[in-house]
């Protein structure tokens, strides 16, 4: 039977944990507070944020995914302009879709978005599900995306997360670790449960992320201005920038990459892909990758001959440039196709040289007209 002692002793020790418990909960209340009332008072005005049109969202999040704020907005008001609602983008060729998308980047998303948009025209009638499950079926739609659509549009309790949310968090608990790390992310997803406002669960997201966007930066953050300053354990520490521990990145690989540059009269030649299974939905010149400038270029050749059964000559490099797509630092050289005869074949499309930069075209094709262009 336990001694008086002892029923004293785990009394003790439960009025500890429950006082633990309502300081826990005080806490999570004034954070979320003040986060909402700093988001009612200091939230940019962006055109996404005007709306609670779940096809407007949609679009906003698809766009918004490794893209900055200021790249998207006018792509956004184009796209509505273009396609005001799900079954009009679900109408339009793809191609038109992949024209306005040009210049964006990650273009799997528009392709991805194109299909969704057929999916929800053909068995939703042109309304978004409104259920997670479901919307998890859409191309392109995954965990974020559809917390970040049903909050947002539809005020269900999801909360979302991504690399500038788990900054805050990390930060407001001195969580060390990083988003990979299959602990830190559960210990984060709690802790952003427990935060989440169940009455404001858009407006509770759309803050976390503009605070991570706006002061709590990965570097000097402006922990003054901050409105969870005084909760903030990171920012006590001293060190805030030390949580979360940085991301690890793969190593950059440099590139080789042979173009070429086929004009006949006013018009250029282009194929689908640039070479490696990259950029395969766009127009491109006619490119292969090499361990070598040497070796790319005699991969290019053979590549030409490969979709040609004419005779042509690759004339001396006219132009080079750089650019980057995810870890890959490409080197460009452009190569003239000198001589070419009749007879070409295969999956090529001829462009006007002076409408190419309106079309469905890459980003390195853009690169190589720049190049091109007299300084």
């Amino acid at each position: 039977m336990p001694s008086r002692l002892t029923k004293h002793v785990n009394r003790g020790r439960e009025n500890r944990r429950g006082q633990q418990e309502d300081a826990a909960v005080s806490r999570s209340t004034a954070i979320r507070r003040s986060l909402l009332a700093w988001f009612r008072a200091q939230a940019r005005e962006l055109p996404w944020r005007a709306t609670r049109d779940p096809y407007a969202i949609w679009l906003s999040e698809i766009m918004l995914q490794q893209t900055q704020i200021a790249t998207v907005i006018p792509y956004y008001h184009r796209f509505l302009t273009a396609f005001p609602t799900v079954p009009d983008l679900a109408r339009a060729p793809l191609e038109r879709v992949l024209e306005l998308w040009s210049g964006l980047g990650y273009y799997r998303r528009a392709r991805h978005l194109h299909e969704a948009a057929q999916v929800v025209a053909a068995k939703y009638q042109g309304h978004f599900p409104e259920d997670y499950t479901t919307l998890r079926t859409l191309p392109g739609i995954g965990d974020y995306t559809a917390r970040a659509i049903l909050s947002i549009a539809f005020d269900q309790p999801y909360a979302v997360l991504d690399g500038n949310v788990a900054r805050v968090i990390a930060r407001i608990e001195a969580r060390r670790g990083n988003l990979h790390e299959i602990l830190f992310r559960r210990a984060v997803e709690q802790e952003l449960a427990v935060l989440l406002s169940r009455r404001e669960p858009g407006n509770f997201n759309q803050a976390m992320m503009e605070l991570g966007q706006t002061l709590c930066l990965p570097r000097s953050p402006h922990c003054p201005d901050c409105p969870l300053s005084k909760w903030c354990r990171g920012h006590h520490s001293g060190d805030p920038e030390v949580f979360p521990a940085p991301r690890p990145r793969r190593a950059t690989e440099s590139h080789h990459l042979a173009v070429a540059f086929l004009l006949v009269g006013s018009r250029v030649a282009m194929v689908r892909g640039l070479d490696d299974g990259l950029l395969a939905d766009l127009w491109n010149f006619p490119a292969a990758f090499g361990a070598s400038p040497a070796d790319a270029r005699a991969r290019l050749e053979t590549k030409l001959h490969q979709l040609t059964r004419a005779h042509f000559t690759v004339g001396e490099p006219v132009a080079k440039f750089r650019h980057g797509i995810t870890y890959r630092s490409i080197q460009g050289l452009v190569y003239p196709v000198e001589r070419i005869t009749a007879g070409m074949r295969g999956h090529w499309r001829w462009f006007e040289l002076a409408r190419l930069p309106q079309a469905a075209i890459s980003q390195v094709a853009r690169k190589v007209i720049e190049s091109l262009s007299p300084r």
